[in-house]
């Protein structure tokens, strides 16, 4: 079992900066890819960026690529992702998901997911 946990959520400006945190426990977490989600009133949960395992390799949802940083440590068991240039459309419930595979944009297809994190971005 990996337990997850987000937080770093709040209230921004549009143009400002959020760092989200994802910290895990219980099993090592080394051996996961991990994938930040986002899930917006009445819409699907969409994918916003992933990891591999390793740190070597990381992707993003073209809505967000240039503006967010993915990055792992894992001795720390922490996964972050840097927010900037938020825009309004930005705003959503932010959950961080593992999977001991290849990162996915499919949500289905990961094994543990965080409570999320609000983020709300003001115009």
């Amino acid at each position: 079992q990996v337990q997850l946990v987000e937080s770093g959520g709040g209230l921004v400006q549009a143009g400002g900066s959020l760092r989200l945190s994802c910290a895990a426990s219980g099993r090592t977490f080394s051996g996961y890819a991990v994938g930040w989600f986002r899930q917006a009133p009445g819409k699907e949960r969409e994918f916003v960026a992933g990891i591999s395992w390793s740190g070597g390799s990381t992707y993003y949802a073209d809505s967000v690529k240039g503006r967010f940083t993915i990055s792992r440590d894992n001795a720390k068991n922490t996964v972050l992702l840097q927010m900037n240039s938020l825009k309004p459309e930005d705003t959503a419930v932010y959950y961080c998901a593992a999977e001991r595979g290849r990162v996915t944009t499919i949500p289905q297809r990961y094994d543990y997911w965080g409570q999320g994190t609000q983020v709300t971005v003001s115009s």
